[in-house]
């Protein structure tokens, strides 16, 4: 690694202390920013010998509380990066080596974290209603959130509304992303020219901000336009929606004789962009039958949203008619239509108006956010689907107050069974709300992301973890 600023320490004594089984010691540190980021320090350590190596750290003001790296292993050159980093504190740091049986550990280092830079500085602004105790799941993990314009900025963000990690790209904006099942992030990359959530680029990094997948339109099969989303399957494959374009006779509706419907697809593609699986809407319904399709033919159905039901089979949300869908993810059937004018019966209080982030919750049910276009105040439904009978049970339903009406984009994610985080994109608010609507906590945002995720400690062990300053 190179950094910006380094230490460099060298033991003199190294060479007669590791003959005959001695102590292997600490011959070189380096220590600087790691990819010029301000809350990643990188730390490349020599020994003078093989063994397994890590660094511990901790903020001076933390009487002493440390977080430990990764771990090294049988290594004479090591590399750390440090990701519990406050801006603009001062640290102090060791090196434990282990070899032959024995444990030393270096003397105590020091440096100083730099302060955010200014266009990081004051994003987020959280606040707790008062008489409120935050509920410990919240407070035990961080926030996803997304800057869509360039330069893009990942962030992770805790309950404070400090930043804890973030990740910059200076010509594109990141569109949509999403936390993998392999602790990575999967994100669509986009130009500032390109729609809200639409791009032409994937990228997948790591916690430390490595590039593990980048594609750009044009690469194997990669060759439409992307949007709303981008997950990964259990196979490691890449899931993504997609702009399918028809050219249709559309003079019997007042239209051309060759005229574009622009609809919605499902592709499927393996890390190099070669297409394993492709889905259209236009497979499954006909557009001539849309009284609508001219106002809507340039997006006719406008997917928002696409995620896996427990059976594996795909779950995908639609703007403009309303509805969530059900596909067989292996014959592309449409399984069942939820919404206005679908084949599930639905309760008459269930009267959502467009829904974003359609998901399967922890408890088994199908979640959404509801924007509530027709009565201007959105919500959140949780909803029992009963594909048997056709029939659905409402299991949690909140409206939110009417002053954050959001009536495009948006999110909805349990974070325990009485509390939901919800994302209101265009209202640049993050909030926790209980099962009876009322506000726990808020978090006014710079940037209008386009939702907001929601990533256990756990699952970013051992990168970060819960701030014990």
């Amino acid at each position: 690694m190179r950094y910006c600023l380094s230490y460099f320490v060298t033991m003199l004594i190294a060479t007669v202390l590791t003959g005959c089984g001695g102590p292997v010691l600490v011959k070189e540190i380096h220590l600087g920013l790691y990819k010029n980021n301000d809350l990643k320090i990188g730390i490349d350590v020599t020994t003078t010998g093989k063994a397994d190596v890590y660094a511990e750290y901790w903020a001076d003001s933390s009487a002493g509380k440390k977080y430990t790296s990764v771990v090294s292993k049988n290594a004479d050159t090591h590399s750390f990066v440090l990701c519990n980093i406050t801006p603009n504190t001062a640290y102090s740091y060791d090196i434990v080596v282990a070899a032959n049986g024995k444990k030393t550990v270096s003397k105590v280092y020091t440096f100083k974290s730099h302060e955010l830079p200014m266009f990081l500085q004051d994003q987020f602004n959280a606040k707790t209603a008062d008489k409120t105790i935050l509920p410990a799941e919240f407070k035990d993990g961080l926030m996803l959130i997304n800057k869509r314009y360039a330069p893009g900025v990942a962030y992770l963000v805790d309950y404070k509304g400090h930043i804890r990690w973030y990740h910059m790209i200076d010509r594109l904006g990141f569109k949509v992303i999403n936390f993998t099942k392999d602790n990575t992030l999967l994100s669509i990359l986009g130009r500032n020219d390109e729609p809200t959530s639409y791009g032409s680029e994937i990228l997948e990094i790591n916690l430390l901000g490595d590039t593990l997948l980048h594609l750009t339109k044009g690469q194997g099969d990669f060759k439409q336009t992307i949007h709303h989303e981008i997950l990964k399957n259990d196979k490691g494959q890449l899931v993504t929606i997609v702009v399918d374009q028809k050219i249709m006779d559309l003079t019997s509706i007042g239209g051309l004789k060759k005229d574009t419907v622009n609809g919605d697809g499902i592709l499927v593609m393996d890390i190099k962009g070669r297409q394993v699986y492709k889905w259209s809407v236009f497979d499954v319904m006909d557009p001539l039958k849309d009284k609508k399709l001219l106002k809507t033919k340039k997006d006719w159905m406008h997917a928002n949203s696409l995620n896996y039901d427990t059976d594996g089979n795909y779950l995908m949300s639609f703007y403009n008619n309303g509805q969530i869908w059900k596909i067989d993810a292996k014959t592309g059937k449409v399984i069942y239509k939820f919404g206005k004018g679908g084949d599930i019966a639905m309760p008459a209080e269930c009267n959502f108006t467009q829904a974003h982030a359609a998901h399967v919750n922890a408890k088994g049910e199908l979640m959404f956010f509801d924007n509530g276009v027709e009565k201007h105040q959105s919500g959140v439904f949780a909803m029992k689907i009963d594909e048997q009978h056709k029939s659905s049970k409402i299991a949690t339903h909140f409206q939110l107050p009417k002053q954050i009406f959001n009536g495009r984009m948006g999110s909805a994610y349990m974070i325990n069974d009485t509390t939901t985080l919800v994302c209101c994109s265009k209202r640049h608010i993050v909030v926790l709300v209980n099962n009876k609507g009322v506000l726990q906590w808020t978090m006014e945002t710079s940037v209008p992301t386009y939702r907001a995720g929601f990533i256990g400690f756990k699952q970013l062990d051992p990168y970060l973890k819960p701030s014990i300053n």
